[in-house]
């Protein structure tokens, strides 16, 4: 607690210390995000280059989702013992090296192995962001801090294709995959020049107790994790298929053209960070973090309604995804926050790995179950 009150009676240092570890997570947080495009944008190279399906190409994803699910979880625990900053630069090296990897394979089967590798070291990420952020941000402040951290996360998504795209069709895919790997390492570097900043010893032990049999498992009863973790499985089967469908549907729907429809995503994207920002403002309120999850998620449901079941003109198409992404913005940093409460001191890198893989997981189930349904 000393600690904590010098901090907060010097006024700028605390700001320029959590300033620091926010944005050094923000951009650990947006490779996270880039990596889990690497493969997507380039697909129509890689079907000729290995003479692959799409099915066969969207098992490469599954493949990624369902390693770093595994993983996600269990490097809660590591970043609880170990603490989050070694578990962090390990999981940016293994993000490099896939990129790599993807860049010299030879078939489909070394990509795959490649994807094994991608996911491993993407589970490791919002274990580590949430430990760090969650124990080195001053609390009023930590709103601000879920919403940086959410709008890296989509700079992240949208640098994928715009980097790996231009690349591709200027050089070649095996180029596109290098250099993005060379973008994880020199992020990589940058950690590691300011790793003073990401210090954090290992969670402090649990209290011995009566109820202490369980131990590093008693956050599991908590019926709030489970909840959280429900919430962040649908979460990202909505998210999932707006990624990969939704444009699509929506030009098949309403007519709207190809070149309009490509920009729904990024209009959705880009109106999401720009919610996000608001809602990192409105979470400073912890009391009303559950009407803003349920406004946020409840008006960007009506949204997806009015463009799935009515007539909608295909110009005002892109700006229903617009208001649609910023709806679902707003809500992000309370519904972090929401997470946070739910976490004990001694567990919040178990907590976030269990609830976050809830991503990993409705990610990795989305593109079989939407895609079918596209099909038909």
């Amino acid at each position: 607690m000393s600690t904590i009150a010098a901090a907060v009676s010097a006024p700028p240092p605390p700001l320029r210390q959590d300033a620091g570890v926010i944005g050094l997570v923000g951009l650990a947080h947006m490779i996270s995000h880039f990596s889990q495009l690497l493969l997507a944008p380039l697909f129509p190279w890689l079907k000729d280059a290995f003479n692959a399906s799409y099915t066969e190409l969207g098992f490469l994803m599954t493949l990624f989702f369902i390693v770093s699910c595994s993983v996600q979880t269990a490097s809660g625990f590591l970043v609880d013992r170990m603490g989050p900053r070694p578990i962090l630069f390990g999981g940016l090296a293994l993000v490099g090296l896939a990129a790599f990897g993807f860049a010299l394979s030879p078939n489909y089967w070394a990509m795959a192995c490649c994807s094994v590798l991608a996911g491993i070291g993407n589970g490791v990420f919002h274990p580590v962001d949430y430990t760090l952020l969650n124990r080195k941000v001053s609390p009023h402040r930590l709103g601000h801090a879920y919403s940086f951290h959410g709008i890296t996360g989509s700079l992240g998504w949208a640098l994928a294709p715009a980097l790996l795209v231009p690349l591709a069709i200027t050089f070649s895919w095996r180029t596109a995959l290098a250099a993005a790997g060379v973008l994880a390492y020199a992020v990589l570097v940058v950690l590691w020049l300011n790793r003073s900043r990401l210090d954090l010893p290992p969670a402090p032990p649990v209290r011995a107790s009566a109820q202490q049999a369980e131990g590093n498992f008693d956050f599991l009863r908590i019926p709030a994790v489970w909840m959280c973790f429900s919430f962040f499985f649908f979460y990202a089967i909505v998210l999932s298929v707006i990624q990969a469908f939704a444009p699509e549907a929506a030009r098949q729907l309403h007519g709207v053209p190809v070149a309009l429809s490509a920009m729904c995503l990024t209009v959705y994207m880009v109106c999401s960070a720009g919610g996000t920002v608001l809602g990192g403002f409105l979470a400073a309120d912890p009391k009303r973090c559950e009407r803003i999850v349920a406004a946020g998620f409840g008006l960007a449901a009506l949204t997806a309604l009015a463009i799935g079941f009515t007539p909608v003109p295909a110009l005002a198409v892109p700006a229903l995804f617009g208001a649609m992404g910023f709806a679902s913005g707003i809500a992000a940093p309370s519904r972090d926050l929401l997470v946070k409460r739910s976490s004990p001191e001694n567990a919040t890198g178990r907590v976030y790995g269990v609830v976050y893989s809830g991503l990993d997981i409705g990610q990795a189930l989305s593109p079989l179950v939407f895609g079918a349904l596209m099909d038909r």
